[in-house]
């Protein structure tokens, strides 16, 4: 039977993943993948830094739901 923590796990996941594909960024999936093209530096700004900050939580909430599942 799974416990509370398994199912936050597998809840966080699905919402980090879904967060991390929103998430756009100016470059195309070569550069992300190492290819070249230039560097370009921005600043995170508005909704973008919004997203940016829940997805870190949500991270860390991540992380703290997989040391729950191990230690219960």
């Amino acid at each position: 039977m799974k416990s509370i923590y398994d199912w936050a796990v597998i809840f966080e996941a699905v919402i980090i993943s879904l967060l991390i594909l929103v998430q756009v960024r100016g470059a195309s999936l070569g550069a992300g993948m190492g290819g070249g093209g230039g560097d370009i530096n921005t600043v995170r700004r508005g909704s973008d830094k919004t997203l940016h900050q829940f997805t870190v939580i949500c991270v860390i909430i991540f992380v703290a739901s997989i040391l729950a599942s191990i230690l219960a």
